[in-house]
């Protein structure tokens, strides 16, 4: 057989440059930024199809990277999302979150295995920018042992750095919080040192709206007056067809507060987009700050959120909720090392947020922690997973409790016993579910009788008809049960008590 001199050469010459992208180039580490928004519904972005907003830079990150369509959080509400992030660990299993019984502060030696504290160790200069939403024993110790650069509240070092303490001075409009926290990731940037690997983490505040502190003065006026997307599962009014439960979360009574009508619904979307506006704005000074320092060819920048958010879709405004709105993540991921044709993809695997901390980590080249229990993204990215081995469902929690969240502010003195209370009584709407690229279903577990929905995303991407009484998908309901259970039980394996 006559072999095509030509076409072996190409083939040599592409497998070169995936094996190459596989060993990040040269033998040098590749430099990671992590960007995560605060509260970004996924379809606010121009790269996932909205045209009322204004979002150029991350929508060229995700011409240049590779874009997942099926990536879910773990969890969709800040502290407890943020801890999967950072450990790679589901809620049920790290337990970091705001109410009881899920809200314990990570331990120094929990925190010793995740993927910050694991690249400073293996030599990466490590940098933190912004909202660091989570507990940590013995904070800010803790923080000062694995970050070299740290920009978070009034926790501000290199100490002796003038120019950082500078960005934050208080004569500073608040409405720059977004712009002060682009000026911390610039100046983190123009202080490293050459030859050394960096990872940097910038969280923004952005784009949760509630506040004016991130109505960037300037770019309110892009947005004035323009007539934003209105999605079909939108209520004007209190929605009577949630389960009745959801009166006791605070989604329920926000929406009717905040965007109920569709003034008020108009209003808050303009807000969400104004701000997303100038987040974007950040990540094209970091793309061309990292293009003038000559390492984007060797950075890795990876943009999410902490959760989504409702914004009056089923008649709620706030997160936590396991539907699309609140549970689906934006996720793109840019490889300065990859060659063209890994370049521009869209990626429809299932994927969780608990996959972002053993994905920085395997980039990084370094082994990951046995109790990492997210997947390595990296086959993904770089077009060699074997699909087969690949997951088909992700596992998703919620455990979030308004009424435990006030009572802890106001001191309740018996905690548990509340707990108790709000079980006994149906208050409570913790909920675990999971989702596989068709169908999602999720049960009010502490609800009795158990309340159950069951979606076919294909016919109903809105979920708007639940499906769990319909005998034609009684086997599809019995699967998607018995593989939430399964998830559950790896999830809570090696639970810490």
């Amino acid at each position: 057989m006559k072999i095509n001199k030509r076409i072996l050469s190409v083939a040599s010459l592409v497998l070169l440059a995936v094996t190459s992208y596989a060993q990040t180039g040269l033998g040098q580490k590749p430099n990671i930024v992590f960007l995560m928004t605060d509260d970004q519904r996924w379809d606010t972005l121009g790269c996932y199809g909205r045209t009322d907003v204004i979002t150029p830079h991350i929508d060229q990150l995700a011409e240049q990277g590779v874009t997942f369509d099926n990536a879910y959080y773990a969890v969709a509400i800040c502290m407890p999302s943020r801890a999967t992030m950072f450990t790679g660990r589901y809620f049920s299993d790290h337990q970091v979150g705001f109410t009881y019984p899920y809200n314990r502060s990570l331990p120094k030696e929990e925190f010793a295995d995740s993927y910050p504290a694991r690249l400073k160790e293996a030599g990466y200069r490590t940098g933190f920018v912004g909202k660091f939403g989570i507990r940590l024993d013995h904070m800010p110790k803790t923080a000062a042992e694995y970050f070299d650069f740290f920009a978070v509240g009034g926790m501000i070092w290199p100490k002796e750095d003038t120019a950082l303490k500078n960005i934050f001075r208080e004569d500073r409009p608040k409405t720059e919080r977004t712009l002060k926290k682009g000026d911390a990731m610039i100046r983190f940037l123009e202080t490293q040192p050459k030859g050394q690997p960096f990872c940097l983490s910038i969280s923004f505040d952005a784009v949760k709206n509630d506040h004016d502190d991130d109505m960037h003065t300037p770019h309110v006026e892009l947005f004035e007056g323009r007539e934003m997307w209105v999605p079909e599962n939108w209520v004007e009014g209190k929605n009577m067809e949630l389960p009745k439960l959801l009166d006791h979360c605070r989604g329920t009574y926000l929406h009717v507060a905040r965007t109920s009508t569709p003034e008020q619904y108009q209003a808050t979307t303009r807000r969400f987009a104004v701000q997303g506006y100038t987040v974007d704005q950040q990540v094209g000074r970091l793309m061309a700050k990292l293009k003038e320092m000559d390492v984007l060819e060797n950075t890795i920048v990876i943009y999410t959120s902490d959760n989504g958010r409702f914004h009056g879709s089923h008649g709620l405004y706030d997160k936590a909720l396991l539907y699309e709105e609140s549970i689906k993540e934006p996720l793109i991921v840019f490889d300065g090392r990859a060659p063209k044709s890994q370049q521009g993809r869209r990626e429809k695997a299932m994927v969780s947020s608990a996959d972002v901390a053993p994905t920085i980590v395997s980039l990084a080249g370094l082994e990951i922690p046995e109790i990492m229990k997210g997947r390595d993204l990296s086959g993904l990215l770089n077009g060699t997973q074997d699909m087969s081995q690949w997951r088909e469902t992700v596992l998703m929690e919620n455990f979030f409790i308004q009424e435990l969240h006030t009572a802890i502010i106001q001191k309740n003195p018996d905690i548990p016993g509340l707990n108790d209370e709000l079980i006994a009584d149906n208050r409570s709407y913790r909920t675990r579910g999971v989702r596989t690229e068709r169908y999602k279903y999720f049960k009010y577990h502490e609800h009795d009788p158990v309340i159950e929905e069951l979606y076919d995303l294909e016919t109903d991407p809105s979920e708007m008809n639940n499906l769990i009484s319909n005998p034609e998908y009684a086997e599809v309901l019995s699967k998607l049960r018995n593989q939430m259970e399964d998830l559950y039980a790896e999830a809570t394996a090696t639970a810490t008590p």
